[in-house]
């Protein structure tokens, strides 16, 4: 569908982020009543505003990835993309069951029941294992990214951190030599995140207090090209990125890594489903990243419920350069028989537990209601600066890094 800005209306802010900000907009041309109106969610990116280093090639990225998807459980491009000299902006579809995270917040218990968690991983393992078919590594799964359709089933959002890797053929080993094999590239900012985290010089991490924002923002990115990286049965990303209760230790290590940090990431989300909480969470960044290289999960038995799967976060620690190499799973283990097989249909049945809907009542709504969102922005840049805050900013608060 073709986006026209000058035919569509945003309803609300659904939400606001590093990359974007997310409206729910109606299209006015699809009806002249409320209750044919087409409602969507349309992403919006200010290239003028950018604060992250690359924003704008990570937007078009983005953009990339969705109009290659078409996956039951993956968003796909609904409207766009169009592009002005302040904008870029495409359309996805409307999730109004919020996200699983604000899900599980909503429980009385905080934690998902073992039938919940294997419905949730079987569409997950499904959505992620088509990405990896497509060469495309996720690297920011989190509860955040993983929205509710009203009918409880599970969509993946935010792609500007995915990549996309080479699968090489694979090749004869080579014959042994006396000579080392060179190391992989490391950038300054993981040699410094390694000499943070073992240095007792500084026991209070006030060098890693100086990040400020919960993604480990990909700041070498631009030097780690595919050209640049060793060659191996599958190409290896040497890029720091991801949540940091999420990053697999081959990340933190500046080891390179590939599709297997997803595998880890979703090791981490079945845990939190399970216990409320991630494994390797710390006291501050220093600690979170010391326990992911070194700490094994603990289970308590009280609240332990029957193991949904096998994952790296809730099976015996295993080595990091282990994790990097295990075999990805596969979409071939017994599922929910509400789960869709990859690609193939349409969830049949709803999800396990309701999701709280948005609120949105379409009978308020007319094809005049809503707001521009050019101006929108246009009164954002507008208006005045707050006024200078008499507390100081403590960056130690901040649960994202961006300066590594």
């Amino acid at each position: 569908m073709e986006l026209d800005l000058d035919k569509v209306r945003a309803i609300r802010v659904l939400g606001r982020g590093a990359m974007g900000t997310v409206f729910l907009v109606a299209d006015r041309s699809s009806s002249s009543s409320s209750s044919g109106l087409k409602l969507f969610a349309m992403k919006v990116f200010e290239k003028g505003w950018a604060k992250k280093p690359g924003a704008d090639r990570r937007a078009r990225w983005e953009v990339s990835v969705l109009s290659r998807l078409s996956h039951p459980f993956l968003p796909r491009l609904v409207a766009g993309p169009v592009e002005t000299p302040e904008l870029l902006a495409w359309g996805l579809p409307f999730c109004p069951g919020g996200d699983l995270n604000a899900l599980r917040h909503s429980l009385s218990d905080r934690v998902f029941s073992p039938s919940a968690i294997r419905f949730y991983l079987a569409e997950l393992v499904s959505a992620l294992a088509h990405l990896h078919s497509l060469g495309i590594v996720y690297r920011d799964l989190k509860p955040e990214n993983i929205l509710l359709g009203a009918d409880g089933h599970v969509t993946l959002t935010d792609f500007d951190l995915s990549r996309h890797l080479h699968r090489s053929p694979k090749t004869p080993a080579p014959a042994p030599s006396s000579s080392p094999l060179p190391a992989p590239p490391r950038s300054s900012h993981r040699r410094n995140l390694t000499r943070i985290l073992f240095a007792s010089a500084d026991p209070h991490g006030a060098a890693l207090k100086k990040a400020r924002s919960a993604r480990v923002s990909p700041v070498s990115r631009r030097r780690t090209s595919f050209e640049t990286e060793a060659a191996a049965e599958t190409e290896r990303s040497h890029s720091f990125v991801g949540t940091e209760e999420y990053v697999s230790p081959e990340v933190v290590r500046g080891e390179g890594h590939e599709f297997a940090v997803d595998w880890w990431a979703l090791g981490i989300l079945t845990y939190e489903m399970a216990f409320g909480r991630t494994p390797f969470r710390g006291r501050n960044r220093k600690e979170t990243f010391r326990n992911v290289l070194t700490r094994h999960p603990e289970f308590p038995a009280s609240s332990a419920p029957t193991s949904p799967t096998s994952s790296p976060a809730s099976s015996p620690r295993t080595p990091p350069a282990a994790s990097a190499s295990a075999p990805a799973p596969t979409t071939s283990r017994p599922t929910p028989s509400s789960a869709a097989s990859a690609g193939t249909c349409s969830p049949p049945s709803p999800g396990p537990l309701p999701p709280p809907l948005d609120d949105l009542d379409h009978h308020l709504l007319s094809p005049a209601d809503g707001f521009d969102v050019r101006d929108y922005f246009k009164r954002l840049r507008d208006a005045p600066p707050p006024p200078p805050s008499d507390t100081p900013l403590d960056s130690s608060a901040s649960s994202s890094l961006t300066d590594f």
